[in-house]
Order: C-alpha cells, then structure tokens, then sequence
C-alpha cells in the first residue's frame, strides 16, 4: 500500500487518499442528483424541443432486477451494476441518448418469512432493506435515471401488472391467426353460430357458469384441477422451475409432493413455437438460447389412440404421444403417470384371472395396489421420478388396452417414471428399443418384441439381451398386420407410413409435442399482487373494471400461509389472506347492480413484477396507460439490426434462463398481439457476466468459519488454532466470507472498487476475489493524479507545451484501444491501456501535456467517474464530463512509424527491412529485392515469382 503515514500526509496534503476520495465521491454525487446528470429524455415533450438531442442515436441499457435483500450488498452483486454503468456512460460520451436506471422487485418469500418471524409487516423490512441498497448503489456512484426507477410493491405500479394480467385473462390465441385475440371476439363467434360449442349447443342455450367454462378453456389466463407442487412446509404450491433435482424447495428444503389443486394457470404453451422461433432474431449467448430450446422441447411425433379392452366402443381410450411411431408393434404393454385421470375410471374391482404376483404389489385389489402406489410416488421430484434408477417400480391397474395395428391386448401398469407434465402421461412400452421400458419389462417378468432389426449381431430375440437395441437408422421387421405391414422399411418411411394409416382410420394423426407445461401462476402468500378477480356465489370468475384498480394488498394479523408437517402430502392450502373476511366479502357493482362477490385469496408469484418492468421503465409514471407508444416505440420499437424490437443491452445472470426470461417474453408477445407495443421481444441483446466468488473456510464440522480470521501458514489454513479447509465458491453471508462495498470504499473509494471488479478478468468469467489486490487499481489513480495535481500544493502541473511524437503515439494507441475495448465491454483490456499510458507520462518526467492529460481522464471516466469529473474540474472545465465527447484517435499517429518487414528466399528468412506501413506492394518488392543479403541469396537466379504481403512479408521464388 501507499505510504500513508502522519509524516507522509503532512509532506503531501493534496495526495488521493480514501479520505479525500470519500469527499470528491460525495460532492459529485451530490451534483449529477441536483442536475439531473443521467435524465434520459423521453420522445414525447422532452426530446420534441431539443433538435441536437433528437437525432442522437439511443440506446436502453438494463440490469436485472434486484431483490432488496436484509443483508445489503456485498462485493460480488454490483459487478453487472458497475459493468452496465461504465457501457452507459462510455455511450452518452460518443454521441447517445442513454436510458439507464433501476429499480426493485420487491415482492417475494425472504420478506415475508421474515414478517412471519418478527411481526414487522414485509413492507417495512423491504423498504428498509430498498433504502440500504439505494445507499450502497448511490455510493457507488451509478449513473442511473433516478426519475425512473420503482418497486414492484408500489400499487402504481402493481395496478399495471393487475391490469396485464386482465389483458392475459381477457384473451385467447387464435392458431389460424398465430395470435392473441380479445376474449370478446371469441364470444362474438360463439354467439353468431361461426364457432361450435364443445357440446354442439347454441351460445344463448348455455348458463353463465357453463359459458364461463367453455371460455376457460381458451383464455390465456385460467383456473385449472391441475396436479401441482404441493410443499406443505412452505404451504404453498411451487412451479417446477422452483424444486430441486432432490424434489425439494428451492427455498427453505421442504419436501414438494404432488397434488390435485385448483390454480391460476398461464397458457405459454400457446407460444411455444413463437417462444422457438424468435429466438433466431435475439442478440443472445448460444448456452441460453439452448437451454430456452431444451426446456420448449419440441418434438414431432403421432398421437396414437389405444382403446381400453372390454370397454364400449369409444368409451375409453388411452390417448399417448410418441416420436417412434413406426415401433407400435414392439408395444407389448402401457404405461400411466399414477395421476393420469384415467386410472380411476379403468381400474376393475378384481384382478383379472391369471395375473402375474409381480404385476399386483402384493396388494388384494387393484384400487389398493393403486392407491399405495400413488403415495409412494407423490413423495418423488419429477427429476427423481425421470432419473435412471437402477430399481424400477410400478404396478398393473388390472386393465388393459388393444394395441391399435396388431388388436393384441396389452396390460396397462402406473410408473413414476411416466408425468403427468410431458406428453399425455401415457407411454406405449417398447421394451426391445427402449432403456427404461427394457429394465421395466424385465423388473415385471413383460413380453418384450424385436421391432427394429439390430445391425451389431446380438440377433432378433430380446429375451437374449443385456440391454435395449436403440436405433434410428435401421429396418423395421416383425411389423405386420392383415391390414398393415412396415417390414423391411427404414424408420422415417415407418414413420410415414403408419401415421397416414392412423389417419385414415381415426385412431391417430402426426402431432408436435412440447416439454412446456403451462405457467402455475398463484401462489398461497401474503406478500404478492393480489389477482383482481372475484368470485360471484356460483363460484363464476369475473374481471375487475380498470376503475377498481389496483386491488390493494389489505392488512393482515398473520403473514404467513398456514403450514403442515413437511412429510404430510393429505393437507391443503390455506392463505393469509382468506383470514381477512372484510377484504374477501365484498359487495360490487360490475355493471349488473350490487352483489356480494368473494376475492381471489391467492397472490401472484414473485415473478410477475419483473415481466414487464422494462416497459415501465420507460414511463413510470404515466396514469394513463401502461407505456405509451410514442416512448415504447423510440426506445424498444423494431429498427435496422433488431427486427424484434427491445432493450438494446440487457446484463445479468444465467440462472434465469428458463424462468424470468421465459415468461417476460410470453407476456410482452401477449401485449403486442393485442396492440399494446410495437416491439415482439422484450430483450434484443442478453449479457450474462459471470461471478465474483471467494473460499469458503469451513472447520471440520463442516461449518464455515469468518474468512477475514483465517491465516495462512505453509500453504495450510487456520482459524483459532485449528485447521480448516478452503474451496472457492460463492460470496454470501451465511458462509462468513462476504466484504461489502462499504467496506472498500471506506479503505480505497469507490472508484478503486469499479476498477478492480472491472478490471479482475473477462466480464463473462467467473472469477476469485483477493482483497490484497485491490490496491493495485488505487495506486493507479494515485500515479494518474500525481502526474495532474501536486499533492504538496494542490495545483495542477500540467502544461500547455506540445506534447513530443513518442507521447502522441501513446496516447492516440490508448484511445483507439479503449474505444473498441469499451464498445466491446472489454472493460479489463480498457483498463490496462490506459494503465500503460499513464506508465508513459510517469516514466517521461516533468509536466504532463495538457493536450494528453485531458484526453487520459475522459479516458477513465466511465470507469472511475468521480475522480475524472474532479481532475477534470481542476482542469479548469465547469460542469460534469458526462456527456463531453471522448476521445477520437488519430489513424497517423496509432500506425507505427515502421514496421519490420520479413524476406524469405526459398522459403528461408534471409533479410529484416525497416518499412512505412502504409508502403505499397511495388515498392515492398524493389526495396526487398534490392536489398544486398537477398541478392547474395538469389545468387544471380532467375527470379521466378515475388509473393509480396505487404508491410509484413516478401517471398522470393527462384
């Protein structure tokens, strides 16, 4: 560290300390807030009266929103914050108009679970929690539009999320249009006789409450008896995305079953091949795209009908989808996810005679051997049910269906293997080509037919194989019928043919399947945006008019869900909310008169503020609508490059690949099908940067033991005199390794802190935090403030001298060095050119140019703002350089004088020549064949060929 002892300060008042970088960070923060430095100007009224400003490219620059955590910031999470504000600033320095600012999603579980462990209602913990982080963010000196920023708990703002979610509920997609359309015109088909009822009775025939459920069936928001994820501990219901592999909670670690359970659903499964496509049209890393690809899962495939046996004609049919359709006569049994809703209905009372002892779990009946079985797989995650086990487990409901190509009967059994969230939950079993339904057949003593010709030799007879023959390039034998035959076919030609033969007869067609399931979109909490619905006594769903929003979180004695024993499945919901019967039973007039209606009790999830709050960003404060065209079309509108609309820059983590960023873009296609914006992708380019970690010391219990109290000794660690372990993970709180921003800022100030974390690698990789080398970056600004400002005087030293040619060069290679980097976000090679230059100016001695000096702090100023806009005032400029042109490099003086040129004679390096860059191909070949050690090489040769590259390489043939 710098010498910063009481004899060195009284020697160099005026040296850049912490002390007065605390100062110059605080003045100038003061300033940009009372000028309003970073006010992005909207289209509308702000830009119309500043032509300059008008014709200025924009650009919209976002982080992902922050939750107000309890435990403030540590070191790690402003790492995307400083990146997108260094991006922001270097853009409104070349010429942008930039929209940059922040808010908070503020709803969710970790306020609420602390209201429910204090008292302290969750708004007064978050807005505390909001108001610490504003603090840490301002200190930071983060040049965001604070005009712009809010928080998903604000009701100005939620009664917009209130009011899309009407728009979802009030809407259904029309394939034929490959769009939403209002749920008004739907009716208006109904009622007109252009579309059919699903019964084939008039529209006017039907009571409201059948109305009601007809058009359920079509909204984009619904109610649906749906098997959910039910976590008594938490007493809620989860989406899949918030259990873990292990069939947990995400939050807390509570086991998740499986449960019948009425729910607000959302159809994203309407977007799927939208949600597809448009990915071809986003700016964004390949990893993500795949992943949203994966989780869509789209596969194309036949829907095959499987009568039950026994039943009537039609009556019951096991409907299965499958992408190896040409293998339906290797089907030789049929598997059910245990909730599919047939089970009940086809399950006899007696075992048929002749059933195998493995088929029946040892139970009397089926109804037993079902109902056990059920409850064993209601305690397993989906990812425990798909995993591949080494036991697998199942047992026979007594019935059986008829293979539609072969008429054989097939018995049907429930898997846990098979869900209920993929496909139909239904499979044929193809043992003979398939993994686990080979090691289910032989688990249950099942028939298993060789369908698709092995081509390693193992031969045709399953019963004499180790594991499954799977394959898609083969021929298809044992494949016939007296009506049908796909031997000797290939598997594509199968596939064809036994589609259009399903087809023709009604028992099938060609179908495309998706992995997505639709969106679980309540949630059984207190703290979230209640649904502005409610419930007439025929339990009939009605909108709330936009006048009755928003639907204000009412007050409430008991935060927290009523919760069960973690291991108890047999419970149900009960919310917070429905303990507050003055805010449930109200009386409305919906346009029929008064009546008593009952509220949905149910909140949103933590998910829905952050679907949209790009589009509030925009304009947070109109009253009107929820953005307006003119302002939603100037930032995110479609234009050259990004056919799709959207932010121009959006920076975050990975982790919410298939979450957040999933169902932002389902709701903002909704919203522009229905007219509402212009733009058809809510994020047009995606940045993930990667994470500051730090080791993790943990004793040998197990538990981590204070970072800042370990030492080093002989490459070992040790806390209080005991050895402990190390392993490089997260930053966090619970593992006693945080340091927190006010930490370092307190040591170095806070533009040290943006230099180091921009400065410690790529922004993309992850990498360690080593507090030690912090000072490398405060020593930098040290250096570059001493070769402006006399630390004994305070004066500024520089000089109006011209600087010599060596420094022109230097610095005219840094700017064009820093230009690309930062355009590039290359923030760490931004930062070591202009480390290099200072190096220069330091070694050269004497005063520093002001021609360079003013140059090298526009240089850092987006990177270490507080210390450029201080030098720069001491260099005599008023006001911030926050929107000062940076720095133009001139080509002259970025090309070296000379450059070394390579000659080669048969193939051997034989001369070195000094030549001007720019030197032409002709004058290259006269200077090289000139020169004396190539003419002795040559040797009087006749000169074959002269292969010239210049200024870098002549070849010489002789």
């Amino acid at each position: 560290m710098s010498d910063t002892t009481p004899a060195a300060e009284t020697a160099a008042p005026h040296r850049y300390t912490a002390e007065l970088a605390a100062e110059i960070e605080g003045r100038w923060q003061d300033y940009w807030e009372e000028h309003g430095t970073f006010a992005a100007p909207n289209p509308s009224g702000e830009l119309d009266g500043d032509p300059e400003l008008a014709v200025r490219p924009k650009k919209f620059i976002m982080d992902m929103f922050p939750y107000p955590s309890g435990a403030g910031l540590h070191v790690g999470h402003p790492l995307g914050y400083i990146a997108t504000d260094v991006f922001a600033r270097f853009l409104r320095m070349t010429g942008h108009n930039v929209l940059h600012t922040l808010g908070f999603d503020a709803f969710g579980l970790p306020a609420e679970q602390y209201a429910v462990q204090t008292g302290t209602h969750p708004r007064v913990s978050t807005e505390a929690n909001m108001a610490t982080m504003k603090r840490q963010l301002r200190q930071l000196g983060l040049g965001h539009d604070r005009r712009r920023s809010f928080a998903t708990i604000d009701p100005e703002y939620y009664r917009w999320t209130q009011w899309i979610f009407l728009q979802i509920y009030n809407a259904w997609y029309d394939a034929a249009a490959g769009k939403a359309r209002p749920i008004g015109e739907l009716i208006a088909e109904f009622e007109a006789g252009t579309r059919r009822t699903p019964d084939g009775r008039p529209w006017a025939g039907l009571t409201e409450a059948e109305r009601a459920d007809v058009l359920s069936g079509y909204r984009l928001a619904y109610t649906s008896q749906s098997p959910v994820n039910w976590c008594p501990g938490l007493g809620t219901v989860l989406a899949n995305e918030e259990v873990t592999a292990e069939g947990r909670s995400e939050r807390g670690n509570f086991p998740v079953f499986k449960a019948n359970l009425r729910q607000w659903m959302m159809r994203i499964t309407a977007y799927a091949d939208r949600l597809l496509s448009d990915l071809d049209e986003l700016d964004w890393p390949e990893a993500i795209k795949l992943q949203q690809r994966n989780w869509i899962g789209r596969s194309e495939g036949a829907r095959v009908e499987f009568p039950v046996h026994g039943a009537a004609d039609g009556e019951h049919a096991i409907t299965i989808f499958t992408t190896r359709q040409d293998t339906l006569f290797g089907a030789t049994y049929m598997v059910l996810a245990p909730e599919h809703e047939l089970v009940d209905t086809i399950v006899p009372a007696a075992w048929p005679a002749g059933t195998h002892e493995v088929w029946t779990g040892g139970h009397a009946t089926p109804s037993d051997a079902v109902a056990a079985y059920r409850k064993q797989a209601a305690a397993k995650s989906d990812v425990e049910r798909q995993a591949e086990a080494k036991d697998k487990t199942g047992v026979f409901t007594g019935a059986f269906a008829v293979n539609p190509v072969s008429g054989e009967p097939v018995p049907v059994f429930i898997a846990d293997y098979v869900l209920m969230g993929y496909g139909t939950g239904a499979i044929m079993a193809v043992p003979a080509h398939d993994t686990r339904d080979f090691a289910f057949a032989r688990a249950f003593e099942l028939p298993m037919r060789c369908v698709v010709e092995p081509t390693d030799g193992r031969g045709t007879d399953p019963e004499t194989w180790d594991d499954a023959f799977v394959s898609y390039d083969a021929k298809i034998v044992n494949s016939a019928s007296a009506e049908i035959s796909l031997d000797g076919l290939g598997v594509v030609e199968a596939k064809a043919a036994v589609t259009a033969w399903l087809a023709e007869r009604g028992i099938g067609e060609g179908t495309v399947n998706y992995r997505l399931r639709d969106w679980l979109f309540s949630r059984q909490r207190y703290w979230g945006e209640p649904f502005p619905i409610v419930y007439d006594e025929d339990g009939v769903a009605h909108a709330l008019p936009d006048s009755m929003l928003p639907v204000e979180l009412p007050e409430v004695d008991d935060y927290s869900p009523r919760t069960f024993d973690p291991d108890d499945a047999d419970t149900s919901p009960e919310t917070p909310l429905s303990r507050n019967e003055a805010w449930v039973d109200v009386e409305l007039d919906l346009g029929d008169g008064p009546k008593r209606y009952r509220r949905e009790t149910n909140t949103m999830p933590n998910w829905a503020g952050s679907c949209w709050y790009e589009l509030r960003y925009l304009d947070p404060h109109n009253t009107e609508r929820v953005v307006s065209p003119q302002a939603e079309s100037y930032w995110m509108g479609p234009r050259e490059g990004q056919p799709a609309g959207g932010v121009d820059l959006y920076v975050g983590g990975a982790e919410h690949a298939v979450l957040h960023l999933l169902y932002a873009r389902f709701w903002h296609k909704v919203l522009y099908d229905l007219g509402h914006i212009s733009s058809f992708e809510p994020f047009h380019r995606l940045y993930n940067q990667g994470m500051i970690q730090a080791y993790v010391y943990r004793d040998a219990r197990g538990i981590a033991v204070p970072a800042v109290e370990v030492e080093e000794l002989d490459g070992r660690y040790y806390f209080q005199g005991q050895q402990v372990s190390r392993l490089l993970g997260k930053m966090g709180k619970s593992l006693k390794n945080a340091v927190t921003p006010d930490e370092m800022c307190a040591e170095y100030g806070a533009d040290t802190l943006r230099l180091y974390e921009m400065a410690m690698g790529p922004l993309d990789v992850s990498r360690p935090w080593d507090t030690r080398a912090v000072v490398g970056q405060y020593r930098l600004l040290q250096r570059m403030w001493r070769n402006i400002v006399d630390e004994r005087t305070g004066a500024v030293t520089v000089t109006d001298a011209e600087p010599d040619e060596d420094t022109l060069r230097a610095l005219h290679k840094a700017i064009d060095g820093v230009t690309g980097d930062m355009a590039g976000m290359r923030f760490n090679t931004a930062i070591a050119k202009i480390t290099e230059l200072n190096n220069h100016l330091t070694r050269s001695g004497g005063a520093v140019p002001r021609a360079v000096a003013e140059p090298l702090v526009l240089l850092i100023a987006p990177l270490a703002p507080h210390f450029a806009e201080e030098l720069w005032a001491r260099l005599g400029h008023t006001g911030s350089l926050a929107h000062t042109a940076f720095p133009v490099a001139d080509p002259a003086y970025v090309q070296d004088e000379t450059v070394t040129c390579v000659v080669q004679v048969k193939g051997k390096v034989k001369a070195r020549l000094e030549v001007p860059p720019n030197v032409s191909d002709t004058d290259l070949e006269a200077l090289a064949l000139a020169d004396p050690a190539v003419v002795e090489a040559v040797g009087g040769a006749p000169v074959r060929k002269v292969i010239v590259r210049a200024p870098k390489l002549v070849n010489v043939v002789v």
